[in-house]
């Protein structure tokens, strides 16, 4: 399951977060160039934090995931890249991944799958720098049930109903958003976890890109 999500997401991040995604928050690939401090929460099997340590050589990435197969891949993908040295990997929810400071912190396609992703989010509050930047990845959702009655979200609601909410509900924190949870939902958590500015930045058919900042 974990290889597949990664097959599943990748080629997206592949096609768009260096080109178009990190470009559309304000002033974030400026900072990257010159040497951001990121953490990639639920980084998975990492291919996003080796997409922006080859993207942005001065930036260091600490990447985190709470399953520990994917770190231990994580971290030899990253040496296959030949990234290792400005990349680094750890076990860790997204709820106590450590470091404080951080100009950018990435969730990708992973924050609806959280059991407890206001806890999360007012983490990520806590490491951001006052003048850091959240950035959201999720699937591309309306905020009604009607919304989302098309193809790619009927698609999603059967993922959402197998994978995600249960994944969500197994651990601790009490709910789950699931993958066409909206951008009211995802605001609300933003904005419950003491963040002020909210706005989506990118977009594509698949994906809706937030940008969040204290």
């Amino acid at each position: 399951m974990f290889t597949g999500c990664e097959l599943f997401f990748r080629p997206r991040y592949l096609a768009n977060l260096v080109a178009s995604w990190i470009p559309a928050l304000d002033g974030v690939e400026a900072r990257l160039a010159a040497g951001a401090s990121v953490a990639d929460v639920g980084c998975g099997l990492g291919a996003s934090s080796v997409l922006l340590a080859q993207a942005y050589p001065q930036a260091r990435i600490a990447g985190s995931d709470y399953h520990d197969r994917s770190i231990e891949l994580a971290r030899k993908r990253a040496a296959d890249a030949g990234v290792a040295d400005r990349v680094r990997f750890e076990v860790a929810s997204a709820q106590t991944f450590p470091g404080r400071g951080y100009d950018l912190v990435t969730t990708l396609d992973c924050l609806h799958d959280m059991g407890n992703p206001l806890g999360a989010a007012r983490h990520i509050r806590e490491a951001l720098a006052p003048d850091g930047t959240w950035m959201i990845v999720e699937l591309a959702a309306g905020d009604r049930v009607e919304d989302n009655l098309h193809p790619i979200g009927r698609t999603a609601y059967s993922f959402s109903t197998f994978l995600c909410v249960p994944n969500g509900l197994s651990q601790a924190g009490g709910y789950a958003l699931g993958n066409q949870a909206g951008e009211a939902a995802i605001r609300q958590v933003a904005t419950d976890a003491g963040f002020t500015r909210f706005r989506r930045a990118a977009e594509t058919p698949f994906n809706h890109i937030y940008e969040v900042r204290p």
